[in-house]
């Protein structure tokens, strides 16, 4: 009686474990599902993908790097296509991510040619949607808009912490430790010049946008708006569009769905990514053994095929010593050296005090008053500082107004130019701060530059 209760327990156990194991595959499997869904349609895996990357399969390392290079493309708007070198894939890959903060150095040591290593770039994947806010990010910048939107931001020092996290560890496709100054000074002027151009094409939009809500004022339904946008005049022109549209935002709420069935299983994901990593632990913990068994096993071999190994101690420690007296001659260069500057600060304050005291002071005052002017614009009663896309209103009796929702309701809006003022007081702050940091800069250069016997420096 007791072996068959002891039989039956057993039994009742397994099949519970079963039911519970069938159970956490059908939550991971419709997790994967949702998370594949949420992602933009171009770019979009598999959930098969997820699986096979876990066990690190050579056959979806492609698809993963694919995956990658999509997702960073539409995060920065770059352009990009399926036909794209492979090689270029990977090495734009390595780049975002590490530009971003992704400092793991196994991934940048993955061959160029995408033939391993789907299970580090599961974790790359899964690192992006933690770290990065991926789908969010994603499904923000690639929403379908109606309205005529404009970006604006009056948060000061507002910067993202994505370079906190950034090592001094750099990938293979990062710049090199030598570079031409004439290569970066050739990246800067082009880096001008392709802002010039920017700010001329967005002021013609801005120009188009105005004679669009100029025209079509008065012909919209809502009141509050007035005017027609872009699209809503596209439309109009075009009725045909609107299927596309309508397409468009039945894709758009299918991925909405997604992600809020997403954010309700996510838990589910990160319990088996934890899996992933205890799995790549006990692999690594191997790795290492086997290594040092091995070390250990050549260490007696190399002894006794090293008859030379008594004689090459002999060299070292007499190079040791001819550094240490090396070490003892630069300490006495240094210390004389650094009496002599000492001897050359005094003369200079002497001078100083004598002819630039008065600069000096006036100089001073000017950074006082500067820092006294950020100071008080600190303490100032903070506003409501805006960040984010808002759409742009035509006023007809005020001046251009950014609003934040559409409604029959009165929105929040502010005008744009109290948004300029706000900007232009910012933009002579920085300049101030500009102006400091290029002084201190002319200083240490100017005492770098006395310090060189013998060498003329001209300013370009």
């Amino acid at each position: 009686m007791r072996g068959r209760q002891h039989r039956e327990h057993r039994e009742h156990r397994e099949h519970r474990e079963h039911r519970e194991h069938r159970e956490r595959g059908r939550a991971l499997s419709a997790a994967a599902g949702a998370l594949c869904r949420a992602l933009p349609p171009r770019g979009r895996p598999a959930p098969d993908t997820l699986r096979r990357a876990r066990f690190d399969r050579p056959q979806a390392s492609l698809d993963f790097w694919r995956l990658l290079y999509a997702l960073l493309k539409q995060i920065h708007r770059g352009r990009w296509t399926e036909s794209d070198a492979i090689d270029n894939q990977i090495r734009f890959v390595k780049s975002a991510l590490w530009y971003h903060g992704y400092d793991r150095p196994e991934l940048y040591q993955l061959p160029a040619d995408g033939s391993a290593g789907s299970r580090e770039l599961l974790l790359a994947f899964s690192w992006m949607l933690h770290r990065l806010g991926l789908l969010e990010r994603l499904l923000a910048r690639n929403r379908v808009t109606t309205g005529d939107e404009t970006s604006v931001c009056t948060c000061e020092d507002d910067f993202p912490d994505i370079q906190k996290g950034i090592t001094e560890t750099t990938p293979e496709c990062g710049l090199e430790d030598r570079v031409d100054v004439r290569y970066l000074q050739w990246l800067n002027g082009r880096l001008r010049f392709q802002w010039r151009s920017l700010h001329a094409q967005h002021q013609e939009q801005c120009k188009l946008l105005h004679k669009i809500h100029l025209f079509t004022s008065g012909s919209h339904v809502d009141q509050v708006l007035g005017h027609f946008s872009v699209t809503e005049t596209d439309l109009v022109r075009q009725p045909e569009k609107c299927k596309q549209l309508l397409q468009l935002l039945e894709s758009e709420t299918m991925q909405l769905e997604a992600f809020l069935e997403w954010k309700q299983l996510e838990p589910v994901y990160w319990q088996w990514m934890e899996t992933v990593l205890d799995n790549m632990a006990e692999e690594g913990k191997m790795c290492s053994s086997q290594d040092t068994h091995a070390e250990k096993r050549r260490l007696p071999k190399l002894t006794s095929c090293c008859p030379w190994a008594d004689n090459l101690t002999g060299q070292i420690d007499r190079l040791s010593r001819d550094l240490t007296t090396l070490q003892d001659h630069l300490h006495k260069l240094v210390a004389h050296r650094k009496a002599a500057w000492c001897e050359k600060v005094k003369a200079r304050e002497e001078k100083l005090q004598k002819e630039e005291f008065s600069a000096t002071a006036r100089k001073i005052q000017e950074s006082v008053e500067l820092k006294l002017l950020d100071l008080t614009h600190l303490c100032a009663p903070e506003k409501n500082k805006m960040h984010g896309l808002h759409r742009l209103v035509l006023r007809s009796k005020h001046p251009a107004s950014f609003g934040q929702c559409v409604s029959k309701q009165p929105v929040s809006a502010v005008s744009a130019t109290e948004v300029i003022r706000e900007l232009r007081m910012r933009e002579a702050s920085l300049q101030r701060e500009l102006e400091q940091l290029r002084e201190e800069c002319r200083r240490r250069l100017d005492a770098i530059a006395e310090g060189l016997d013998g060498v003329i420096c001209i300013s370009p």
